[in-house]
């Protein structure tokens, strides 16, 4: 692993990046606990930190795959080189390192074969989103935008404008958040309306939530627990409307109701390896 090229790379794009040994506590998500790409932060600000513990750094090779400065972007691999893992998905893994408005950001990259930071950002887009924008002709300038005429992004969201939608105002939930299910703070909507899905119960100890059986089961061995947990549907297709706040992004806003969709991060085999949660 030649980190005096990783670092080259990284800084063309303003960033700063680091090989660190892991912490217990930093582990943020379950994976094989070999390695873990997240945003970290010393004395002179953030850095993206590739972080390996020293017996298994031998066993991993990383390589910058496409810079792109203009964009402040870049495509991250990481190499298993052991041979128990050749010809598995985890063998290599993408990363889509970056800057998008605020802050830094770290994400798995779902398409095995991307080799350039455009691939990677349009393996990121759910299918629905992905085909709306080549119905509608948009040109790639076009199409990385946040806002365009096939949908607006907020982070890892997209929202598609759905203007034909109505919907009863009982059923409105107001100021409601959005979260991937991992613990990460949440996109808060002023109006979101869910249809379908399963009722789970999410709380700060269950970001994922759980099934109404379970969650019977958790407040009648603790009583006191219940006023913790927050019913919600999990996989429902969603609504949105008005503002959509988060404090690493610019708010916008819905002028008409939008179908909600998350980008496809979770469908990547990193992302058991990015600790980074916004």
């Amino acid at each position: 692993m030649n980190i005096p090229i990783l670092e080259r790379h990284f800084a063309r794009m303003g960033a700063r990046f680091k090989v660190t040994r892991p912490v217990l506590r930093r582990w943020a998500r379950p994976g094989d606990g070999s390695f873990a790409m997240n945003i970290g932060r010393d004395t002179r600000g953030e850095f993206f930190d590739l972080s390996v513990s020293e017996e298994a750094e031998a066993r991993y090779d990383a390589a910058v795959l496409n810079v792109s400065e203009q964009e402040r972007h870049l495509l991250f691999l990481v190499r298993d080189t052991d041979e128990a893992a050749a010809g598995t998905a985890a063998q290599k893994q993408r990363f889509l390192c970056g800057h998008d408005e605020r802050a830094w950001f770290v994400a798995a990259v779902p398409d095995a074969t991307a080799t350039t930071v455009r691939a990677a950002r349009e393996s990121l887009k759910p299918l629905p989103v992905y085909a709306r924008q080549l119905r509608m002709g948009l040109r790639a300038s076009e199409a990385n935008r946040r806002r365009n005429e096939a949908f607006v992004r907020q982070g890892e969201w997209f929202f598609i404008p759905e203007p034909r939608v109505t919907v009863e105002s009982t059923w409105i939930r107001r100021n409601e958040p959005l979260r991937r299910g991992n613990g990460s703070k949440p996109h808060v909507v002023a109006e979101l309306y869910r249809h379908g899905g399963e009722v789970v119960y999410v709380s700060d100890k269950f970001p994922g939530g759980v099934s109404p059986e379970r969650y019977l089961k958790l407040i009648t061995a603790r009583p006191g627990t219940a006023s913790t947990f927050r019913q919600m549907r999990r996989n429902a297709r969603v609504y949105a409307r008005g503002t959509v706040r988060h404090a690493d992004h610019k708010t916008i806003v819905l002028h008409c109701w939008h179908q909600v969709m998350m980008n496809t991060e979770n469908e990547a085999p990193a992302m058991r390896n990015v600790a980074f949660l916004d």
